[in-house]
C-alpha cells in the first residue's frame, strides 16, 4: 500500500483513519488540476535557487504536465489507501521518476499546498461564476427592454401599490446582480494572493524565492506574513461564499416572484412548458419546480458563510484540522451556484409576459397616487389631495387615468440600462482574468 507523505512506520489504527480523512480524498479531485500546477511553480523556484538540477526539473515538468492532462480528461483517480491529491501526485511521479519525484516536497508542507490548491481553485470558479452571472444580466436586460412599455402592479406588503413595469421588473434584477459582482471581485481579489512558501505557516529555511512563485503563477501579489498566510486558511473560503451568497440571494428573490407571478392567482408571467412539471394526480397542473429547486439551493448556499464562520470562528493562529471539513460545503457549492444562474438564464430567455394586466379593474387603485400628483402640481396642497382622492376611492366615485408618464432616472420611462450596463462593464473588466490564464499557459507550455 502506498506510504504518506508523514509516514514514521507506525501503524495507524484503520478506523482513526477512516474518520480522519473523511472525505478529502473525494475532495480533493475538485483541486488535482491546481496541484500540479502549483507543483509546476514550486519546482521551477527550486531549480532557480539550486535545490534542482535542470535535467530534474525538466523530467518532472514533463511528468507534471502528462498529470494535469489526466486531470483535465476526468481521468485522474486517487487510489486507495493514498491519502489526499498531494500524496497522489508524489506517487505518480515516483513512480515514473524514483527518487526525483520525492524532491517537488522541498519547502513546502501541505498546508501551503492546500492553501495554494484553494485559491487557484476558487481564481477559476468565480471566473465561471462571473460568466454564468454575466449571460443572466444580459438576459434580463435584453427582457427588460423588450417589455419596457407593458405595465403591471407594484406591490407593498402584498397589496397592489403603484404602476411598476415589466422593464422594471426585469432591470432591477440585473441591477442587483452589478451590486452582486462587487462583492465576486472583492472575492477575486483576496483570492487572487500567493500563500506558496508560508509551509507549514512559518516560513522555511530553504532561500525560496516567493516573488517568483507569485509572478510564474499569476497572482497579484503574495500574501507576505507566512502565519498570516494560514491564518487566511477559512477566512478567504467564508469571504468568497459571501460573494456567491449575494448572488445566490438574487436569484432566490427572483425564483420567489416568478413562482408567485405564474400562478394562476397572478398570471403576470408564463413559464416555457418545457420547464415545468405535472401531477400524478390533477392533470391541469404545470409546476414552476425549477424556479422551486433554484429557490431551495440560493437559500441553502446563503448559509454557507455561516457554516464555514462556525468551523473556524473559535480557532487561534496556526493549523488545526477542523479546516479540512470547510472544503466538503464549499468546493461544491461552485458547482450548484452555476447550475441555478444557468437554468435561471434558460428560463428567463424563454419566459412570456402578460400584456393585459392591467385591463382587470381591480387593479384601478394602483393609479390613485398618479392623481394625487396631478392635483398637486395643479396647486392643490398634497395632503389635501391625498384625502380628496382617498374618499373618491371610499365612495366608489375614482375613475383610473391609466395614462401616466415617469421620467426621472430608473423609473418607468427612463430605465437607466444603458448605464446599469456600463457599470456592469466596468466591473467586468477589474477582473483581469488574462493574466491568470496567460500566466498558467506560460506554465503548461
Amino acid at each position: 500500500m502506498p506510504g504518506k507523505l508523514w509516514d514514521k512506520n507506525i501503524e495507524i489504527n484503520k478506523e482513526i483513519e477512516r474518520f480522519t480523512v473523511g472525505r478529502d480524498r473525494e475532495m480533493d479531485l475538485y483541486l488535482a488540476p491546481y496541484d500540479v500546477l502549483g507543483s509546476i511553480a514550486h519546482i521551477t523556484m527550486l531549480e532557480q535557487i539550486g535545490l534542482l538540477e535542470k535535467e530534474e526539473l525538466t523530467r518532472l515538468t514533463a511528468e507534471l504536465k502528462a498529470i494535469y492532462a489526466r486531470c483535465k480528461r476526468g481521468e485522474f483517480v486517487i487510489e486507495d489507501g493514498v491519502e489526499d491529491v498531494h500524496s497522489q501526485v508524489e506517487l505518480l511521479l515516483t513512480r515514473k521518476l524514483g527518487d526525483i519525484g520525492k524532491k517537488i516536497h522541498s519547502g513546502r508542507s501541505r498546508n501551503d499546498q492546500v492553501l495554494l490548491d484553494v485559491k487557484l481553485f476558487i481564481r477559476h470558479r468565480l471566473k465561471g461564476v462571473v460568466e454564468a452571472v454575466t449571460e443572466l444580466f444580459d438576459a434580463l436586460q435584453q427582457k427588460s427592454e423588450q417589455y419596457k412599455t407593458v405595465l403591471m402592479p407594484g406591490y407593498t406588503h402584498l397589496q397592489i401599490a403603484m404602476p411598476s413595469s415589466f422593464g422594471l421588473w426585469f432591470g432591477a434584477y440585473a441591477e442587483s446582480l452589478t451590486d452582486d459582482m462587487l462583492f465576486l471581485q472583492a472575492a477575486y481579489k483576496q483570492a487572487n494572493r500567493n500563500p506558496l512558501g508560508s509551509a507549514a505557516g512559518y516560513g522555511s529555511s530553504f532561500p525560496l524565492n516567493r516573488t517568483l512563485t507569485t509572478r510564474l503563477l499569476g497572482f497579484d501579489s503574495m500574501t507576505y506574513n507566512v502565519v498570516y498566510a494560514q491564518m487566511g486558511r477559512g477566512k478567504t473560503e467564508r469571504n468568497v461564499a459571501f460573494a456567491l451568497a449575494s448572488v445566490a440571494a438574487t436569484l432566490s428573490k427572483l425564483a420567489f416572484d416568478a413562482c408567485l407571478f405564474n400562478s394562476q392567482n397572478f398570471s403576470f408571467v408564463k413559464l416555457p412548458d418545457s420547464c415545468t412539471t405535472g401531477s400524478s394526480i390533477m392533470p391541469h397542473k404545470k409546476n414552476p419546480d425549477v424556479f422551486e429547486l433554484i429557490r431551495a439551493k440560493s437559500n441553502k448556499l446563503q448559509a454557507l458563510p455561516e457554516q464555514i464562520m462556525l468551523v473556524i470562528n473559535n480557532l487561534p493562529s496556526g493549523y488545526f484540522r477542523d479546516l479540512q471539513i470547510i472544503k466538503e460545503v464549499f468546493l461544491p457549492a461552485f458547482d450548484e451556484l452555476e447550475d441555478c444562474l444557468r437554468m435561471t438564464t434558460y428560463i428567463i430567455q424563454r419566459m412570456e409576459v402578460n400584456a393585459h394586466i392591467l385591463d382587470n379593474p381591480m387593479y384601478d387603485p394602483i393609479f390613485s397616487v398618479e392623481e394625487v400628483n396631478r392635483l398637486a402640481a395643479k396647486g392643490v396642497p398634497f395632503r389635501d389631495a391625498y384625502k380628496r382622492v382617498a374618499l373618491q376611492i371610499a365612495q366608489g366615485t375614482y375613475r383610473a387615468d391609466k395614462q401616466i408618464r415617469h421620467t426621472h432616472e430608473g423609473s418607468i420611462g427612463n430605465l437607466c440600462n444603458e448605464e446599469i450596463k456600463q457599470l456592469m462593464q466596468q466591473l467586468l473588466s477589474a477582473f483581469h482574468f488574462e493574466r491568470m490564464e496567460a500566466a498558467e499557459k506560460a506554465l503548461l507550455e
